[in-house]
C-alpha cells in the first residue's frame, strides 16, 4: 500500500489506514505518475513512493480492435499448440561449464514441441514474403491457417516446408482477390517456381479446396501503375483484353500474357509507349510469351480499342507481331 507516511493517524481513525492527520475522513487522491496519496483539503502529501499493484496498461498485440489491456507476455496464437508458453531456463548439468571470466554457463532449454518449431518457422518465412511485397495482414492470416492445415494432415511430408509456405502464401493471395503470379512469389521464396508449383497442386488436392480463376481485369491495374501509365491507356488495354476475350482471340493463353499482350497494343498507340521488355519485367513474362498473344489479337486490333480513344499512332502504323 504505502511505504512512507508523512504525519500519524488521528486517535478517531483506524490504525491501519492511511489518513490526513487533519482530515481523517477525507478520500486521499493517488497520484499514479508520482507514487503520491494527496489530501483533497489541505494538499498534504500523506505518502510517497507506493507501489502501483495494477495490471501494466500496455499491450504489444497487432490487433488494436480486442485489446486486453495488460501486459502478460507475447499475443497468443490460436495455431500454436499451448501457445507456446513452455520456454525454461536451466543450469547445465553434469560437468559444469564455465565462461572466461569464471562465471557458470547456463543453456536456453525449450521444450517446444516439433510441431510447434515447425509452424513457428514457416510462420515466420510467410511474414518475410509477404512484407517484401507489401501484402496485408489479412492475407498472412490466411496463409498461416493453409499451412497449419496441410501440416496437420501430414499429406506433404518429404516437401520443402518452405515450398509449402510459398504455396500457401500465392492461394492466400487468391483466396483473398489479391492474386500474385508464381514468378512474384518466386522472387521473395527460397525455393523455384516448380516446386511452388507443385505445391500448390497437392495442396488444393490435399485440402480438397480451390481458387478463384484469375483473369486479366486482376493484375491490370497493378502492371499499368508499376509501368506509370496514364489512366487512359489502363482504360484502353482493359478494354482490348476484354474484347479478345469475348471474340475468343486468345483461348488457352496465360491471363496475365493477355494482360501484358493488351498493355503492349494500348501503349503502342498512345504516347506512353512501353516496350515487351519493359512490360515483361513488370509482368514477370518473357518477351516471347508477349509477342504470341499479341500476335493473336493484332488481326482484330480495329474491333478492340473504345470509341473514345483518342491514337497518338494509328492502328495501321501499330508494330506488326
Amino acid at each position: 500500500m504505502a511505504s512512507t507516511s508523512k504525519g500519524s493517524a488521528s486517535a478517531s481513525a483506524p490504525m491501519h489506514k492511511v489518513c490526513c492527520p487533519s482530515h481523517p475522513h477525507a478520500n486521499l487522491i493517488e497520484d499514479s505518475h508520482a507514487g503520491d496519496l494527496i489530501c483533497p483539503e489541505c494538499g498534504l502529501v500523506v505518502a510517497d513512493r507506493v507501489i502501483d499493484v495494477g495490471s501494466e496498461w500496455r499491450t504489444f498485440s497487432n490487433d488494436k480492435a480486442n485489446i486486453d489491456p495488460s501486459r502478460v507476455g507475447a499475443a497468443e496464437n490460436p495455431l500454436l499448440e499451448g501457445n507456446d508458453l513452455s520456454t525454461i531456463i536451466g543450469g547445465v548439468l553434469g560437468n559444469a561449464s564455465f565462461n572466461e571470466d569464471g562465471s557458470k554457463k547456463y543453456r536456453s532449454k525449450s521444450n517446444m514441441s516439433s510441431t510447434n518449431r515447425t509452424l513457428i518457422n514457416a510462420f515466420r518465412e510467410i511474414g518475410a514474403m509477404a512484407d517484401r511485397i507489401n501484402l496485408p495482414k489479412t492475407i498472412v492470416d490466411r496463409a498461416h491457417t493453409l499451412f497449419k492445415q496441410v501440416n496437420d494432415q501430414r499429406t506433404l511430408r518429404g516437401r520443402s516446408n518452405d515450398a509449402i509456405a510459398a504455396a500457401c502464401l500465392y492461394i492466400a493471395c487468391r483466396q483473398e482477390g489479391v492474386p500474385r503470379t508464381f514468378k512474384e512469389i518466386c522472387a521473395v521464396s527460397r525455393v523455384n517456381k516448380r516446386e511452388i508449383g507443385r505445391c500448390f497442386k497437392l495442396i488444393l488436392k490435399a485440402l480438397e479446396t480451390n481458387v478463384v480463376l484469375i483473369t486479366t481485369g486482376d493484375f491490370m491495374s497493378r502492371f499499368c501503375s508499376n509501368l506509370s501509365l496514364p489512366p487512359k491507356v489502363q482504360r484502353a488495354a482493359t478494354h482490348i483484353a476484354r474484347k479478345a476475350d469475348e471474340l475468343d482471340l486468345v483461348a488457352g493463353r496465360s491471363p496475365i500474357s493477355v494482360t501484358a499482350a493488351a498493355i503492349y497494343m494500348a501503349s503502342q498507340a498512345s504516347e506512353e509507349k512501353r516496350s515487351q521488355k519493359e512490360i515483361g519485367e513488370i509482368a514477370g513474362v518473357a518477351d516471347v510469351t508477349i509477342r504470341q498473344s499479341y500476335k493473336l489479337i493484332y488481326p482484330k486490333s480495329h474491333d478492340l480499342f473504345p470509341q473514345d480513344f483518342q491514337f497518338a499512332t494509328k492502328i495501321e502504323d501499330l508494330p506488326p507481331p
